[in-house]
């Protein structure tokens, strides 16, 4: 969907929308969606004859909430569900035609959300089918506590809840006054409340996002409070304290819980697990006796947000979400444990030679070297920046500062090249991370295993043989716009002195920024990124060696 900045959500025609979704999920599921050209949408299961022979669970409301109300039907759980456009109640026509279709001897039951629209459609069309000789009720869910307890309180994501206890209550044979009873007992106790840190954008309507609000409706309406969460904790605790404070004044604070977190459609997976661990700790594991697996359930479109559903939780309610269902979009239900942690097998703290093997000379072209990534550090990030994520610097830097922490303590090898080649390696396997260090790890341990198994002490062929694993492990080549490109040809003239070997680094650091890159992440973002940029990588190994032959001539 395009508005004058571009494309802002991948919509295609605002009006098409919603018969774009509803096919689509008949497409892909067990169910049957009614004609286009009858101006009515309506969902139900491919099976719906069968499921007539038991009471019949009906829902729905305006688009813009998916999964919910479609994506909920399925053998467990709804029926059907009739839809609006986006944000917009069906009319009563709609609603009777779904019932008309579904609905046997055993009666429908329909779980509303409390807006007004909603409430007169499906209310004017329960009314009619009545006229019409068929057993239909409504149930009316007014779950959200941002507006506090009474008629003015939204139906928001607890309904997903009282979708699954009807469907399931249904599956079991239960009559329609036992399901209706039940179920109206338990939207008593239901409480939801959302925050959001944007409104949602609604297709076709254009409009600025607002800011952060505490109880945001799912249509968009304003929150009772504009508030600023410090982190995902805090918001978390802004949303569950006036829900825990109501349920333990209502319930007590030992009622035990059924949890549901909600995406309003706008969070990542990795922002519903952090928020899912807030929830978790604020609550505590051992109050909650089920957990809704967190996901989408009842969304804004794309409203970055979420909301929390608690519920006293009793055997039958536990039941009913936990048993099973063939409704594509209910995630299932979780029982919250004691995290479990088990020792890992870490390789052994580094082996020092004793203090007589010490080298002063060689330890300061180390601490020289070091000194040089430390201080080159934010060079090498603005280099790396045009081709990821600008760390190369930082990376290369925590490396020489656990080098350096080394060297003060005295507990780098230092007297012999293998000992120090070993060290090397070990310390930037566990302190760089990334392909930075795995690389520079396997250059100093592969040419510390070469020089013990000739048991000779030439540093130069031996660092040439790490550089071949590390092209053997990592694929790149002299020639890929790589640190390769400044190391290679630095160690090739490593046995005419340091000197040489420096220019040789420079000479190769410069021409990357002649090169294509092949290899690294360099190679994924286009050329025209990184052209007239020397690589940083390579710049490192030029700033290594520079510092080497300064600190050799100093010495």
């Amino acid at each position: 969907m395009w508005d004058n900045d571009g494309m802002q959500q991948f919509f295609n025609a605002p009006e098409a929308v919603v018969d774009e979704m509803l096919s689509t999920l008949t497409e892909l599921f067990p169910m049957s969606r009614s004609e286009p050209a009858s101006g009515v949408r309506i969902v139900v299961r491919d099976d719906v004859e069968s499921a007539k022979t038991r009471v019949v669970v009906l829902s729905g409301g305006g688009a813009g909430h998916e999964p919910a109300h479609a994506g909920f039907i399925g053998e467990g759980m709804l029926t059907g569900a009739i839809s609006g456009d986006v944000f917009a109640s069906p009319s009563a026509e709609a609603v009777l035609a779904a019932i008309r279709h579904t609905t046997g001897p055993r009666g429908c039951l329909l779980v509303v959300k409390n807006y007004t629209g909603d409430r007169l459609n499906f209310g004017l069309a329960v009314e009619r089918a009545r006229e019409e000789g068929i057993d239909a009720r409504v149930v009316v869910i007014a779950d959200d506590l941002a507006l506090g307890v009474g008629p003015r309180a939204r139906g928001v994501a607890g309904t997903v809840l009282v979708h699954k206890l009807a469907g399931h209550l249904a599956e079991a044979g239960r009559s329609l006054d036992e399901i209706e009873a039940l179920c109206r007992t338990y939207s008593a106790k239901i409480v939801s409340m959302g925050l959001a840190l944007s409104s949602s954008l609604v297709p076709g309507r254009g409009g600025e996002r607002r800011s952060a609000e505490l109880g945001l409706g799912i249509h968009n309406e304003p929150g009772r409070n504009a508030v600023s969460p410090a982190d995902a904790s805090h918001a978390m605790a802004l949303v569950l304290d006036p829900l825990l404070d109501h349920v333990n004044r209502t319930h007590g604070d030992a009622t035990k819980l059924v949890v549901l977190l909600n995406d309003l459609g706008g969070c990542s997976p990795q922002e519903l697990l952090v928020l899912t661990r807030a929830l978790l700790e604020r609550i505590g594991p051992s109050r909650i006796s089920l957990l809704v697996r967190p996901a989408a359930l009842m969304t804004s479109i794309d409203m970055r947000g979420f909301s929390v559903t608690l519920a006293p939780a009793d055997d039958v309610l536990v039941e009913a979400l936990s048993s099973s269902t063939k409704a594509p979009a209910w995630p299932g239900v979780i029982v919250p444990r004691r995290v479990s942690t088990f020792a890992p097998r870490l390789s052994a703290p580094l082996v020092h030679d004793d203090a007589d093997t010490r080298d002063a000379a060689l330890g300061a072209l180390v601490r020289a070297a070091a000194h040089a990534l430390v201080a080159g550090a934010s060079d090498l990030d603005a280099l790396d920046a045009a081709a990821g994520d600008g760390d190369t610097g930082t990376t290369f830097a925590t490396f020489a500062r656990a080098v350096l922490a080394r060297l003060d303590e005295d507990t780098l090898s230092t007297g012999k090249y293998p000992g120090l080649f070993r060290d090397l390696g070990r310390i930037a396997a566990h302190v760089m991370g990334g392909s930075s260090g795995a690389l520079l790890s396997i250059f100093f341990t592969a040419a510390a295993t070469k020089l013990a198994e000739r048991g000779d002490d030439d540093a130069a062929r031996a660092l040439l043989y790490g550089a071949s694993r590390m092209t053997a492990y990592g694929g790149a080549d002299v020639g890929d716009r790589t640190l390769l490109d400044a190391l290679v040809p630095a160690l090739g003239a490593l046995s005419v002195g340091l000197d040489a070997a420096a220019k040789e680094a420079r000479s190769g650091a410069t021409k990357t920024a002649s090169l294509v890159a092949r290899a690294g992440r360099a190679a994924y973002v286009p050329e025209e990124k990184t052209r007239g940029n020397v690589d940083a990588g390579a710049e490192a190994i030029a700033r290594v060696f520079e510092a080497l032959a300064a600190a050799k001539t100093a010495s």
